[in-house]
């Protein structure tokens, strides 16, 4: 092997490794490993940085933003609120959910679209006494599923797509995914709907609402200021940061039986007045006896009590999402009752609530918040968090109009760039822009829209792919795999690289497997001496197929907590998900895109 084929192969293990290990965030394990390449020359310095403007990096950003404007507009909500009603039938009720779920995935992001079916599909589940577990982890795998169906539906095919461009000089179509994904779509779907919700742990079947993951009277109890103390005359803000010093928050303050709320930090506490103090057993006797508290025997009280009796005054869950800015951050740190006056009571991981030091927990994708504030403020207080609610939004007049107009712009942008006017890229660019000009996505959204770290993998392993490719370090991989089936068909060389791809994309994001797979696979095909169309279809339907951890799509992650899902819960369904995927999927492959 040449000097620059081993540096590739040690720098691609480690990227590997890296991406694993989780420690580093994968937008910058990418860009260490451009800089690395391009230091050691391997990367023309000219070349560094055109994986940013290449096709699939601006689709990939184009349809994120189309998405906001989808989400905007009302179009997914009504879908949602129409399509989603309660069934009694186990079967039938998955089978609609999930495929619900495909279907929206099919046309815009994934995680978008999961984000917004979550809130109707658990108003579902409650009205039917159905617990979240039972459909979460089905609604998840149904909107993986549906993104295999179209071009747009998954970055992978994205990616897969434009290196076929860069191989062939015509990339794959839109609808170039259909046969192969509708297929494997529709078989996966009918397996969870008819058994894969079976094969859920029976432990996770018993909570019934998102609620019901947290023990309100465990964190929350009251206690009245004693006359002669020295706590009267002090004030609030003093008296929450002492309390903060013993793992207790005070989340409001009752005077005369009523709530005064948000109450100022500046308000001086007078006897007879009633803290509400959200703590664990030890840390509630701690700050009792520190600040000459008295019980008012009304444990958990408060839960339905006098400080959330007002009109104005409600409690919210929500998620925390893959990439949400408060991941790592401690409570403190976000300083809710001082930016938004919302009391955060309780936060739940993985189905089970967190006791005891919540002021210093650092918050991990998936956990569950219960804040509690004003009803008017908490929507924006939970967006400001970058969580995800776990209720139905409201529609917002002005803008549901524009539904149908919103789905006009994507479809004819859809059928320019079909019908060859227009290339995607560019029609998907237009699309987004006429949806910036038309108010559905307004300007401050447009950035908040698009998902960087997806777009910077994407432009840093570009330059990387291709540098493998032209120092034949790809060909090296490709003639291991080759000798690996020496005796074998093309056809069992197939199943081996939907397989690599499909474990590579169990751990680690799916657009960098596809960046790593696709120029193997074609390194393969071209080895084998056959077509390189079905290895690269092969590699589209490996790299989206991630169902046996929730790291391996953002959509098992975000489901995490508000089911009540453990790690090892996911490979039960998802393990036979992902063998159907491989029988159905090589058989539809073969015929579609022979060899």
């Amino acid at each position: 092997m040449a000097p620059e084929q081993i540096f590739l192969l040690v720098l691609l293990l480690a990227v590997l490794v890296l991406f694993v290990w989780g420690r580093w965030r994968y937008d910058v394990v990418a860009v260490l490993a451009l800089l690395a390449a391009t230091m050691a020359g391997t990367v023309p310095f000219a070349e560094a940085f055109a994986g940013f403007g290449h096709p699939a990096t601006v689709t990939v950003a184009a349809v994120l933003i189309i998405s906001r404007g989808l989400q905007n507009s009302g179009a997914v909500d009504l879908m949602a609120r129409h399509m989603l009603p309660p069934i009694s039938s186990v079967p039938r009720h998955l089978g609609l959910l999930s495929g619900v779920a495909g279907a929206l995935s099919a046309v815009m992001n994934n995680v978008g679209a999961l984000a917004l079916l979550m809130p109707a599909a658990l108003r579902s589940a409650a009205e039917i006494k159905r617990p979240p577990a039972l459909i979460l982890m089905p609604l998840s795998f149904g909107s993986i599923l549906g993104g295999l169906v179209t071009l747009i539906g998954t970055p992978p095919n994205i990616i897969v797509a434009a290196f076929r461009g860069d191989v062939t000089g015509t990339p794959f179509t839109m609808f170039d995914f259909s046969p192969v994904g509708g297929a494997v779509a529709i078989a996966g779907i009918a397996f969870i709907a008819l058994f894969g919700w079976r094969l859920i742990p029976k432990p996770r079947r018993t909570k019934l609402s998102p609620r019901e993951l947290f023990d309100i009277e465990g964190y929350v109890s009251e206690a009245r200021v004693v006359r002669g103390t020295e706590t009267v005359g002090r004030t609030l803000g003093e008296i929450d940061d002492e309390a903060g010093a013993h793992d207790a928050v005070i989340i409001g303050l009752l005077r005369r039986g009523r709530r005064l709320g948000p109450p100022a930090r500046r308000e001086k506490l007078r006897a007879g007045d009633v803290l509400v103090i959200e703590a664990g057993p030890e840390a509630l006797g701690a700050v009792m006896a520190a600040l000459h508290l008295k019980s008012t025997a009304a444990r958990g009280k408060s839960k339905k009590g006098a400080f959330l009796a007002g009109e104005d005054i409600s409690m919210a869950e929500a998620v925390v999402p893959p990439r949400s800015r408060i991941i790592g951050q401690a409570r403190a740190g976000l300083r809710l009752r001082r930016r938004f006056a919302v009391n955060l009571l309780a936060v739940s991981r993985q189905g089970r609530p967190l006791r005891g030091r919540l002021g210093s927990l650092r918050f991990r994708a998936g956990d569950v918040l219960l804040l509690e504030g004003e009803a008017e403020g908490l929507p924006e207080a939970i967006a400001a968090l970058g969580c995800l609610p776990l209720a139905e939004r409201g529609l917002q007049r002005g803008v549901q109009r524009l539904a149908g107009l919103s789905i006009l712009v994507f479809a004819a942008a859809v059928a320019a760039a079909t019908a060859g006017l227009i290339s995607l890229p560019v029609a998907l660019v237009a699309a987004a822009a006429a949806m910036v000009v038309l108010g559905m996505v307004p300007a401050r959204e447009i950035y908040d829209s698009v998902d960087w770290p997806v777009v910077v993998l994407l432009g840093a392993m570009i330059p990387v792919g291709q540098a493998l490719d032209a120092t034949g370090t790809t060909g090296l991989v490709a003639g291991s795999l080759v000798a690996l089936a020496a005796a074998a068909s093309p056809l069992v060389v197939l199943v081996i690289v939907m397989v690599v791809t499909m474990t590579l994309s169990d751990l680690m994001n799916n657009a960098a497997t596809a960046v790593v797979m696709a120029p193997v696979a074609v390194q393969v095909a071209q080895q084998l001496g056959v077509s390189p169309d079905p290895f690269l279809m092969a590699v589209a339907v490996g790299a989206s197929c991630a169902f046996l951890t929730p790291i391996g799509h953002q959509n098992n992650t975000l489901i995490l907590g508000p089911g009540g899902y453990e790690f090892g819960d996911y490979w039960r369904m998802g393990l036979p998900l992902e063998v159907l995927i491989v029988i159905v999927a090589v058989p539809m492959v073969l015929w579609v895109w022979p060899l």
